[in-house]
């Protein structure tokens, strides 16, 4: 057994942070379709029918209670035989990166849908009502008064949220999809399980940089538009 070599790390990293842009990638796209879907899903269960709300929440809840891992073979195996079945149509050859970013999405949107729907909830009612009888529209009330409010509002939760997004992508190696731990899984495999724990470790600390980087954005943005820099009716 190999003796651990702790001075190989950085070379790793370096060989694996090529990778980088793919994680980073299959992240900004999940994030926007999983906002764009989970914010219709956060509507549907403030404002649709019985019905609407019903299957909205049906949907969340279905989602918190399935494990990424499941989900994402689903997609990856169940997807393709489906489309052929039914409309004959083959994405068998499509890039890795359109399953694993279905998946996640499907899974952020949920988490998102909630975020939203309490934040939208926790803006004080008046601040709309004050909004419209000085003149504004329901819209210009809502985009100018109530957002950016609900907005920061969520922006906790949807920091935690997008941690969890990140570090749950890091499954997209076990459909083929070279990421950064697919990189990783690369080069262990090359070297026959060789420099296994120093190129986990490397991988790992990658994923750490990001998410402490995260972690501060964050936190500089909830600094920056906390509640008492935002101008009320």
């Amino acid at each position: 057994m190999r003796p651990f070599e702790p001075h190989l790390i950085p070379d790793f990293m370096l060989d694996i942070l090529p990778y980088l842009s793919v994680t980073l990638g299959v992240t900004l796209a999940t994030v926007i379709f999983g906002c764009v879907l989970g914010g219709i899903i956060a509507y549907l269960k403030l404002y649709g029918n019985k019905l609407q709300r019903l299957l909205a929440n049906a949907y969340t809840y279905s989602m918190r209670c399935t494990p990424s891992i499941i989900l994402l073979f689903i997609v990856f195996y169940g997807l393709p035989k489906f489309l052929i079945e039914m409309f004959d149509y083959d994405i068998n050859d499509f890039n890795r990166a359109f399953f694993v970013i279905i998946t996640f999405t499907l899974l952020f949107a949920a988490n998102i849908s909630e975020i939203m729907r309490a934040a939208y909830i926790a803006v004080d009612r008046g601040q709309y009502e004050a909004a419209v009888s000085v003149g504004m529209s329901s819209w210009q009330a809502h985009y100018r008064i109530v957002f950016p409010q609900a907005a920061v509002i969520a922006l906790p939760n949807f920091g935690n949220s997008l941690l969890n997004l990140l570090k749950e992508g890091s499954l997209a190696y076990t459909v083929g999809l070279v990421d950064l731990l697919g990189a990783g899984e690369l080069i262990v495999a090359r070297a026959y399980g060789a420099s296994a724990l120093e190129v986990y470790i490397a991988v790992g600390l990658i994923y750490y940089g990001i998410a402490v980087a995260l972690e501060k954005i964050c936190l500089h943005l909830e600094e920056r538009f906390s509640p008492q820099k935002i101008v009320k009716v």
